[in-house]
């Protein structure tokens, strides 16, 4: 079986990757030994196939049967993933199977999630995604274990340093002071919590769906945060209780359903005091992408019962169950990056995530994160953070110049972290 082991060619500090030139010229290998070189220019990647009759076949095949094919370990990529994705989207199929699986994606049984999705399955699709397991993610994901956007404010940041940063940037942006009742929505693995709980001296709570997160997020809190009050959850959203100043969601509210924003935006505003703020960060969907065989693909082996809203949906929304959007920020690039990040920590640690899952499992999260650094980089995907206030909130910030001054905690001295 071929399997993608080489490393990337993008280091871990990514961000010269940005609005590079976009090569589509890749090379064919045969399993003969024998090459084709296909475009102008440096080649971006090199797809490798058993023979001309199967290249033809993958030439053809849509985003759902190639993904499928790549998984299989049928063909294999070696270079750039995410061009040879972008390559493949690109390429016209108005067959009936790509008609067929765009439709399967919009009328699919599963869809009615988006109307009502019980607790049970809500916690049946986190723990599908997230409880694969921890060893797994600790390949690929920063020494926090942070699997949202990262932000790489100065050039030559590392992934590790550019989730600090984001960590930092929400607890600004949240304007976190000593004692706030802190909740984290979707906490993940505890890295917001934590980071909280150290430098802004908060009483930090978190929810989770999936049990791995849960028992890793306790124990994070154990070993990183002394003294601080760190609690955590394995619970719905829906069933937490009590009134909170200020509260986050970051990477989750995607798992919600476009039609049930109201619930969810409604759930938060009741658990928000009336001073406080709100902030909500996800992945939005631009007006005028469709549902298409690269959505089925994303429904059914990679996020069950998730779903991409507008940003316009969003902001409706929030607006209609009572909130104030303050703030509004893209993180496209952003999220670019930390993707090719995460392709290159997956590839060059290989061998380990063996160890973790099975190779079907490591190829279906190594195609998932390269097309979805593909998506951002090419504007078909976006990430947003929203603050949020309720409208009869009689505190505000008349500048947001708090978000993007403080300072150094190794020298002392202020800085700008915008």
């Amino acid at each position: 079986m071929l399997i993608s082991e080489r490393a990337s060619t993008i280091p871990d500090s990514p961000t010269a990757a940005w609005n590079r030139p976009v090569s589509q010229a890749h090379t064919v290998r045969f399993s003969d030994g024998t090459e084709e070189m296909h475009g102008e220019g440096h080649p971006a990647f090199t797809l490798i196939v058993r023979d001309r009759r199967q290249m033809q076949r993958l030439l053809g095949a849509d985003a759902y049967s190639a993904a499928l094919s790549f998984i299989h370990g049928d063909f294999d990529i070696q270079g750039d993933l995410a061009a040879a994705v972008r390559f493949q989207l690109g390429r016209k199929h108005l067959g009936w199977r790509q008609l067929f699986y765009a439709a399967a994606a919009r009328l699919a049984p599963r869809r009615i999630e988006t109307w009502f999705q019980t607790r049970a399955r809500a916690a049946r699709n986190i723990r599908y995604h997230y409880d694969r397991s921890n060893e797994f993610y600790k390949q690929f994901l920063d020494q926090r274990m942070v699997y949202s956007c990262a932000y790489f404010r100065q050039p030559g940041m590392s992934l590790d340093e550019a989730q600090v940063a984001k960590l930092d940037r929400i607890c600004r942006k949240l304007d976190l002071r000593t004692g706030d009742r802190f909740l984290d929505i979707g906490c993940g693995w505890g890295a917001l919590l934590n980071h909280a709980a150290e430098h802004y001296g908060v009483r930090a709570t978190g929810c989770t769906l999936s049990r791995s997160q849960a028992e890793y997020a306790r124990e994070s809190a154990r070993y990183r945060v002394t003294g601080a009050e760190v609690a955590v959850h394995e619970m719905d959203f829906r069933e937490i209780k009590g009134e909170f100043d200020r509260i986050a969601s970051v990477g989750m509210f995607e798992h919600v359903g476009r039609h049930r924003l109201h619930s969810y935006f409604r759930k938060v505003h009741d658990l928000l005091q009336p001073e406080g703020l709100f902030l909500n960060h996800g992945i939005v969907r631009p007006e005028f992408v469709r549902d298409s065989a690269q959505t089925l693909f994303l429904q059914r082996r990679v996020f069950p019962g998730g779903e991409l809203a507008h940003l316009s949906d969003i902001i409706r929304t929030a607006e209609l169950t009572g909130f104030e959007v303050i703030d509004v920020e893209d993180l496209r690039p952003h999220y670019a990056l930390t993707c090719r990040a995460w392709v290159g920590r997956l590839q060059r640690n290989a061998a380990a995530c063996f160890q973790a899952v099975d190779r079907a499992s490591y190829r279906t999260w190594l195609l998932y994160l390269a097309g979805s650094a593909a998506n951002f980089e090419d504007g078909l995907t976006s990430v947003c953070q929203l603050l949020l206030a309720k409208r009869s909130s009689p505190l505000r910030r008349l500048t947001r110049n708090y978000m993007c001054t403080g300072t150094n905690r190794q020298r002392g001295e202020a800085e700008s972290v915008c």
